[in-house]
């Protein structure tokens, strides 16, 4: 059939032509040019073969435009295979326009049949996930969807939602089947589809797993921080009132101005732990061998002012410390001493008492500090050691024992705590013996 169009120097000359698998025909236009007076330059023989790359569209003007059943048997998931099996599902396939946000599959569905994506973007996510929280592929022209229920015979286990308007090829579940039946690359092509597809799943899987827990971290951080700040905030506000009220007393205004300076330490505290916490390394003070008997003890001397004060006595024997040198960031192993002592008032009543003791044990120091309180919460021994892990406390981070572990590591050390059989428990760590030719500046790892 020919057909002159105005405004056009040619015909569009329309034939059915077998596709390229031998099977029914499709139409195939061609616009063919001539010079004035001539004939046809090209005819359309009823025996042409037409193949374009899967999903090209090829417009008037010297290219074809083909029906999508052509375009579908050049896709390479059925290119080169038996004739039969693709012609089976040439038969049985069937084109679908959909407009933006059908779903095309759902979670539970019997698995009907597989889709070809010719036009538009298809998005895959988790059931029950709201667009977007847990997708796990979004989906271009040519991709392969809904195979795994298929192969799997079980009900469709993830959903498929059109994100713009799309151009599917749909073909059954028996079809797909037979095809395999009579070419069994067809299923193998299945396999490593679903194979590449599971990978790619996996690693997306992770990704947004991982991102999801750095929020929910984010989000207990900024928890513990603002129920660590509010408390003395409000102490603050309450002792600035009575402080600056007409009638106050010099008595109750010193008292005021201690409450506050109490909270505003606390704050302090507070925002050091998180500091450190964030700190990604070791800093920038440096490691040096450092005789740790005399270290320990000048680090405990000025703790045993803050427990007494407290009415918690801190015990300890500074003659049987080792005298041995260690290699420290002495700035920072005083932080981790301060925690386990601060930690272990903080469970003790007035009376109780804490114990410091030190040895040499082979190649390493070993510290240990003892108190006698209630000991560790069966609940809570499996994560001490983990960021914002706290139990019984009223106030506080959570964040301590994280640093403090951290610390130790970076030191090539090792932190443990356990319950004593006499009841309290042991916060113990060992820290690596400095030795002659050892670098000062080696790190802990």
């Amino acid at each position: 059939m020919a057909e002159s169009v105005p405004g056009r120097r040619g015909t569009r000359r329309t034939a059915a032509v077998r596709n390229a698998s031998g099977g029914s025909n499709v139409r195939v236009t061609r616009w063919v040019r001539w010079q004035s007076g001539s004939s046809f330059q090209q005819s359309c023989s009823k025996r042409q073969t037409a193949r374009p790359r899967f999903g090209a569209l090829y417009h008037p003007g010297g290219g074809i435009t083909l029906e999508p059943m052509t375009s579908f048997a050049e896709h390479p998931l059925l290119a080169g295979l038996e004739p039969a099996a693709v012609q089976q599902l040439l038969a049985a396939g069937r084109e679908r326009r959909l407009p933006a946000g059908t779903t095309l599959l759902r979670e539970g569905d019997p698995g009907d049949g597989l889709y070809i994506l010719q036009e538009g973007t298809v998005e895959i996510s988790l059931p029950g996930a709201s667009p977007g929280a847990r997708m796990l592929a979004k989906l271009g022209p040519g991709a392969v969807f809904g195979e795994m229920a298929i192969l799997e015979e079980k009900p469709r286990s993830a959903a498929a939602v059109a994100r713009t308007e799309v151009r599917v090829w749909f073909v059954p579940r028996e079809a797909v089947l037979g095809a395999i039946r009579q070419s069994p690359e067809l299923g193998l092509r299945l396999l490593r589809e679903l194979s590449r597809r599971l990978r790619e799943f996996n690693r997306v899987y992770v990704e947004q797993t991982l991102q999801m827990e750095r929020l929910a971290l984010l989000g207990r951080f900024a928890r513990g921080i603002i129920h660590d700040l509010k408390s003395p905030l409000n102490v603050i506000q309450l002792a600035a009132e009575m402080g600056l009220h007409p009638s106050a007393s010099e008595e109750r205004r010193t008292q005021a101005r201690e409450r506050i300076r109490r909270q505003v330490e606390r704050i302090t505290d507070s925002i050091n732990e998180i500091l450190l916490f964030t700190e990604g390394g070791s800093g920038a003070e440096t490691f040096a061998p450092t005789p740790y008997g005399p270290f320990l003890e000048s680090v405990l001397e000025e703790l045993a002012t803050e427990t007494t004060l407290r009415g918690v006595s801190l015990a300890y024997a500074a003659r049987t410390f080792p005298q041995t040198p260690v290699r420290l960031q002495p700035r920072r192993l005083r932080r981790v001493l301060q925690n386990l002592v601060h930690n272990a008032c903080d469970v003790l009543a007035a009376g109780g008492r804490i114990e410091v003791r030190a040895a040499r044990r082979d190649d390493q120091v070993v510290t240990e500090v003892r108190d006698n309180g209630p000991g560790i919460a069966p609940e809570i021994r499996d994560r001490l050691f983990e960021p914002f892990a706290t139990h019984g406390k009223a106030q506080g981070t959570g964040l301590g024992l994280s640093i403090c572990r951290r610390i130790v590591e970076d030191h090539g050390g090792v932190i443990e705590a356990e319950n004593a059989p006499e009841g309290g428990a042991v916060f113990r760590f060992w820290l690596p013996v400095w030795k002659v030719g050892d670098s000062a500046e080696k790190s802990g790892s």
